[in-house]
């Protein structure tokens, strides 16, 4: 095997972040997928990939050379209620490796076994969840958001049990750091402050090294967080995208996301929808990401008081000001990702009242979210004509037809030509994204023993803004009976 060299960083911290803990081998296993382009950022050729050593390791029924699985633990506030502690519950760093490009990558294992922080599960994953895992990851890159990605997904006959028994499963996960918010909360609420720096050091000098050795480090990279963090947040409600679990553990101090549990892309556009059945009571409803994501910044910023300063009310002070660039970082990013998908170069004033009533309409007419905006593209903005193609998804058809011209007009007053501007909105406005019932379909078929669709739909969603023969189906709206499959937090 060609492995990457090993470049320990994160094991370096040992104890108290994390412990070496040994996976637990499954039998039988098959290697179901490999992202081939991760695999080549990463360094591994062919030989490696077609190796029973490499589908061993991906299974964690064989170590890393010169590497100890690891654990780490941490706490979070999930559904808003502060739990002391979680960790890695079934997930276990195989190996730090440098890729092609320089950067140091962990390698995670997500469903290898029992870790102390199991907390009475049984520290597996089951092939449902980890194939949607698996293509949420790789699909979200490919549509240019910050993520984490899967290097493979291997599969075991092994029982598992949940609602039903279903067959075991492993995804390799990739990231520069796994570091989450919690981890921070965990060692402050448990009153182990002198364990803050050293871990926010780490991140600072892999992460953010521009700021690495200041005096000031602490407040601009929790500053740096916050900006990522309302980035991201911009790009997953331009797309469509609802993370359904929104807790402080599940939050990454890179602003990348992280833990694909009951995600969800947008079908029918609706401000309130929830993609967890398990949210009773919609707090991570696709509106209210923005604010939920603020609210995770603030147990971060609180959690980091002993990093601000030595005086508590200073600290606060301190936290209130980053605090308050949220929300600001957030308008403009927003306002950008907006822009772009309505087609105009420019951010100005009325602005947000023209996108947000065409969002209104859209709403009320429950208009697909994802074909909407490759329809918009097509609107010509010489034209006095009825917008078609657009038009036949909305209800309040006077509504929209009152607002075409407003928008032709905006669309004029840039002087861009209709070809450029549209090229350019379908680079920003997706064909296909992992629908709920594309992603059930290649589930069901796998669980049948066939990877077929698992495969094709892996491709379709590798160039999700460029239009692919023969797969229209994947662009599609679900069918009538399909249209509202629920996912819950079960894996």
């Amino acid at each position: 095997m060609n492995l990457p060299p090993l470049t320990p960083r994160y094991a370096l911290l040992g104890k108290p972040y994390h412990l070496p803990i040994p996976t637990t081998p499954l039998p039988n296993v098959e290697l179901l997928q490999v992202s081939s382009s991760l695999a080549d950022e990463l360094g591994f050729d062919d030989a490696t990939l077609n190796s029973a050593e490499f589908r061993d390791m991906m299974a964690g029924n064989r170590p890393w050379p010169g590497y100890d699985t690891r654990a780490s633990v941490y706490s979070g506030h999930q559904f808003g209620v502060y739990v002391p502690q979680l960790g890695d519950g079934r997930a276990l760093m195989l190996a730090e490796i440098i890729d092609t490009h320089g950067r140091r990558m962990e390698l995670q294992l997500k469903g290898a076994g029992l870790t102390p922080y199991s907390r009475h599960a049984d520290g597996r994953a089951v092939l449902r969840s980890s194939i949607r895992e698996y293509l949420g990851s790789e699909a979200m890159h490919a549509l240019g958001i910050p993520t984490t990605r899967a290097l493979s997904l291997v599969t075991s006959p092994q029982p598992v049990y949940r609602e039903r028994v279903e067959t075991a499963a492993v995804v390799c996960r990739v990231a520069p750091s796994f570091v989450r918010f919690g981890h921070f909360e965990f060692f402050y609420h448990t009153g182990q402050h002198e364990a803050l720096a050293p871990l926010a050091d780490h991140v600072i000098d892999e992460h953010f090294p521009h700021l690495a050795g200041r005096p000031d480090r602490y407040v601009l990279w929790l500053i740096e967080v916050v900006e990522r963090t309302a980035q991201l947040i911009a790009h997953w409600q331009a797309v469509g995208f609802c993370h359904g679990v929104m807790n402080t553990d599940n939050m990454s101090v890179l602003g990348l996301t992280l833990d694909y549990g009951p995600f969800g892309f947008l079908d029918a556009f609706d401000f309130g929808h929830i993609c967890n059945h398990s949210d009773e009571q919609g707090r991570y409803a696709y509106g209210t990401q923005p604010e939920i994501a603020q609210w995770n910044l603030s147990r971060l910023l609180q959690a980091c008081f002993p990093l601000l300063s030595d005086n508590d009310d200073e600290a606060l002070d301190i936290a209130r000001n980053i605090y308050e660039k949220y929300a600001p970082a957030y308008g403009m990013a927003a306002r950008r990702r907006w822009s772009d998908k309505f087609g105009f170069r420019e951010v100005r004033d009325g602005d947000d009242a023209l996108i947000n009533e065409m969002l209104s309409i859209m709403h009320r007419s429950k208009s697909d979210f994802t074909r909407t905006f490759r329809k918009l593209a097509q609107i010509e903005s010489r034209s006095d004509q009825p917008a078609f193609g657009v038009r036949e998804d909305i209800m309040d058809i006077a509504a929209f037809d009152a607002w075409v011209p407003k928008y032709r007009a905006r669309l004029l007053s840039e002087g861009a030509a209709d070809e450029a501007r549209s090229a350019g909105m379908n680079a920003v406005n997706p064909i296909y994204v992992l629908r709920n019932h594309l992603a059930q379909a290649a589930i069901e078929q796998a669980e049948r023993g066939s990877t077929e669709e698992l495969d094709r739909l892996a491709r379709v969603l590798a160039t999700p803004y460029t239009q692919q023969a023969g797969m229209e189906a994947y662009a599609a709206e679900p069918p009538a009976h399909l249209r509202h499959l629920e996912v819950s937090c079960s894996s």
